[in-house]
């Protein structure tokens, strides 16, 4: 008899990709699929998201091939960031991630309004244990 593999494998090398590319901040693509921007350019494109943040997620998606990084013979001397091909690649998932997500808000909204009130209608957080121990017998 097989034993049937996890799927989504701890040890497989395309896991940590895939982490990293559904991080929330790494959408940051999408900002650059127009024209190269600078930092403060794609920071101010970013509601939300601070200095520290875009800039291990800059030298992320840098690291992984997304993006290119570029000194700009500038005073002060600037920086600039821009799309490589494989990056500009994410242009149509990200895409379609982004219209399904639009298009699916009201929806999914509405679904977790009717999840909290059935929860929160069932007694709190006790009402929860059926929940945690269908899940722990799952594992």
């Amino acid at each position: 008899m097989t034993t049937k593999r996890p799927a989504y494998r701890s040890d497989c090398a395309s896991r940590p990709i895939l982490d990293q590319l559904t991080d929330k901040w790494s959408m940051v693509v999408m900002v650059l699929l127009d024209e190269p921007r600078r930092f403060n350019e794609i920071k101010r494109c970013i509601d939300g998201i601070t200095h520290r943040v875009l800039t291990q997620t800059l030298r992320r998606l840098e690291r992984n091939g997304m993006i290119a990084r570029r000194v700009l013979p500038t005073s002060p001397v600037g920086v600039e960031y821009s799309l490589t091909a494989l990056g500009e690649s994410l242009r149509e998932p990200f895409g379609k991630l982004h219209a399904w997500t639009v298009a699916n808000t009201e929806k999914i909204q509405a679904h977790q309004v009717e999840y909290d009130r059935r929860t929160h209608a069932c007694g709190g957080p006790e009402a929860s244990l059926p929940r945690q121990r269908e899940e722990a017998e799952l594992a």
